[in-house]
Formats: structure tokens, sequence, C-alpha cells
């Protein structure tokens, strides 16, 4: 495999980054000889934030899942001097490179983030701006000791590069502690193959009436989103990478219906345009309701669904909870969400049907590591109290 170039203009302190490696001990998998792995970072959308700042020490990697940070058999690679970046500019398939380094090859199934610490010379080393608002730290304790951990599944082959993207999702990561002024990173990070740089993109236009920071474009599969995304200001918006595949394109946008298209296919060798600018996606306006709750611990995750006539099942919103109270909020549409089919290069505006047999109805999703709770949620006759969900 060749070095290829990410296809990004690289700030100048990204540009300048030494990457330095401390393999210390570990078994190849099986496999003798000597790979290179590279990463980059990328991010979803965030949600109510204008800046959400992280600074990256270096990316540990290891060949077990079990390995604690004191462990033999790490490969660090160190960011000289640590990169602090914006995530909010790493969207619609913009990357931030970390760099490339030769590791022994093999199959690495942990890998852990390193954050520096907020103080001394850094006391914003990690921080978020709220829109609207003045610059705040964020609070990361579990980074600035062993790094947030991640579960992957990484092959470096003997004299090959082995490309990765740390996808970080900043809008589920970021979470404020009830009124405390405090802000938490609660990580929601993927590690995706990055296989090519003809394909793996979707990309297509939505109407600039809904090119707004709080409007959402993803590429999903059984009701999970794998790659997020919010517009640009003319509407246009890319998801990139995203892993090959058939996917639905879901459209969340405040005060409109949901948006779904079907069968859309994801290539390694060339890119998917679902529609042109003249094309642009506007789903119709749609009243909404509220609903509240709130989840023990707060530590729990909580998300509305929408299951159409027949599949697929596709996330709607995510519900940011309070890391204090675990109170959340969620505003959903009553209108009838609409679909269409993906059609290869096509060449006029797609037709998009109401499914009114779900208009308003939705499952409210609460999960906790690998439990979860729900609750079904109909608009026309919302809950007169509170939800509630607690994990035993």
């Amino acid at each position: 495999m060749s070095f290829r170039p990410i296809p990004v203009a690289l700030g100048a302190s990204a540009a300048a980054l030494l990457i330095g490696l401390s393999a210390c001990g570990g078994g190849d998998g099986g496999i003798s000889g000597t790979g290179v792995m590279r990463l980059s970072l990328t991010d979803a959308p965030a949600c109510g934030y204008d800046q959400v700042n992280i600074t990256v020490e270096k990316v540990r990697v290891h060949q077990s899942t079990e390995a604690e940070d004191d462990e033999g058999g790490w490969s660090d690679v160190v960011l000289t001097p640590p990169l602090r970046v914006d995530l909010l500019t790493l969207t619609n398939g913009v990357l931030e490179e970390l760099g490339q380094t030769a590791l022994p090859a093999g199959r690495y199934t942990q890998m852990r983030l390193v954050l520096a610490r907020n103080g001394g010379a850094t006391p914003l080393a990690n921080s978020v701006v709220p829109t609207g608002g003045s610059e705040r730290p964020l609070t990361t304790p579990s980074a600035q000791q062993s790094g947030l951990k991640l579960n992957v599944d990484m092959e470096v082959q003997p004299d090959q590069l082995a490309d990765y993207v740390i996808d970080f999702d900043a809008c589920k990561s970021v979470v404020r502690a009830g009124n405390s002024g405090l802000y938490l990173l609660k990580p929601v990070v993927s590690v995706i193959p990055l296989l090519s740089d003809a394909g793996q993109r979707v990309s297509g236009h939505v109407d600039p009436a809904i090119a707004l920071p709080t409007t959402t474009v993803s590429v999903q599969q059984g009701g999970v989103p794998v790659r997020a995304t919010a517009p640009l200001p003319d509407g246009r918006f890319e998801l990139y990478p995203v892993p090959a595949g058939n996917y639905e394109l879901v459209i969340s946008a405040a005060g409109r219906v949901t948006a779904v298209m079907t069968g859309v296919p994801v290539q390694t060798t060339a890119a998917t345009t679902v529609n042109q600018a003249s094309f642009a996606f506007l789903p119709p306006t749609s009243a909404g309701t509220t609903v509240n709750g709130s989840v023990s611990p707060a530590t729990a995750t909580v998300r509305a669904l929408q299951t159409l006539t027949g599949g697929p099942t596709v996330e709607t919103f995510w519900a940011p909870v309070d890391a204090d109270t675990g109170a959340f909020q969620v505003t959903l549409p009553q209108g009838a969400p609409v679909r269409t089919a993906y059609v290869a290069n096509a060449t006029t505006a797609y037709t998009f049907t109401a499914d009114a047999a779900v208009a308003g109805l939705y499952t409210l999703e609460a999960a906790l590591d690998a439990a979860v709770l729900t609750q079904a949620i109909d608009t026309a006759t919302p809950p007169a109290d509170d939800i509630e969900f607690i994990f035993p």
C-alpha cells in the first residue's frame, strides 16, 4: 500500500508535527515485521457550542483489550508538541492528521487517547465555548490519567500502511453539570478504517433554510449513526470517512419532520452523491412536543428512535443528559416522517412520501453500558409526568 496524503489543508502546527514512537514490548499476533499506522481526527456536529477544544498529547495502542495502562506491551505515539484542535472545525469530511509511525505488525484491540491537563501554563488546554458564552474549561479526568479507552480492531500488516480516523462526537461527548458551570467530557468516540481517498464519502445538499448548526445529517445502520455532520452554510454536506456498505441517510432539523433516504450505497472506489444543490432536501415543517425526563445514574445516555412502516428504525434525536441531575429534554416532531429511496445519478428532485402511520410515534431509549431501557412516546398524547429511567 502506498503512502497517501490526506486530502485536507492542515494547519501549520499539524503540518509540523513530529511523531515519536516508544514500543514497550508486546506480541505481534502471529505477524512478524513492521508496518505503519497513520491516525487522523474528525468530528460530528456539536450541540450548543461554538468551540470544543481538546489537546492531544499521545495515542497509545495495545494488542489486548484488557491491558492496564501500567502494563507492558504498549506502543506510544507521542505528539511533540501536543496538538490543540477545535473539534468543530473537523466536520464535513475535514480531517486533522495526527501523524504516522512505524510499529510492530499485528492486531491492536485497545487504544488510549491521552489529553493534556488543564492547569499551569495551559488552563484551557481542553475547553468549550457555549453558543453566545465565554470559554470554559472542559473537565477530562480519565483522559488526564490513563487516557480515553477505546476498543478497536486495527490490523497492521508488515510493510503496509494502516490508516485510521478517530471520530470524536463532540455533541454526544460534552455534558453540562447542572448549574455548577462545569462542563464534563463523557467521550463518544469510534475508530474508522480509511481505505480510500476516492470513496467512503456521501455528499449532497440540504436547503439553505435548514443549513444550521442544529441540523444533523447522518448515515445510519440499524438505528445507529455511523457518521454525522452539520451542513455548511450553503447547505452542502459531506460524510467522510464512511465504511463501505448500505445506509439510511437521515436529516433531523428543528421544526421539521425527519427525512430518510434508504439504500444509500458507500464504496471504497467512488464517492456517493445523493443530490445536487438544485434539488436540495427540505423536510416539511412540523410542530413539536417536548418530553422531559431523567436517568439514574446520570452517566446513561438517551436518544429518540422512530420506526418507519416496514422499517428501518432510525435515530432522530439525541437528548443531552445533565451530568449532575440526570435530567434530559428532547423535542419530537408531531408530523409524519418522510422517506424516499436512493437513485444513482438522479437528474430530478426526489419525491419524499409521508409515512402517516407512524406520525408522532417514537421510542425513547436510555442506555448504560449493555443495559437498555425504553419508553414508547406518542406526541398526540404525551406523558403527563416526566419520564424516569432507573437502572438497577
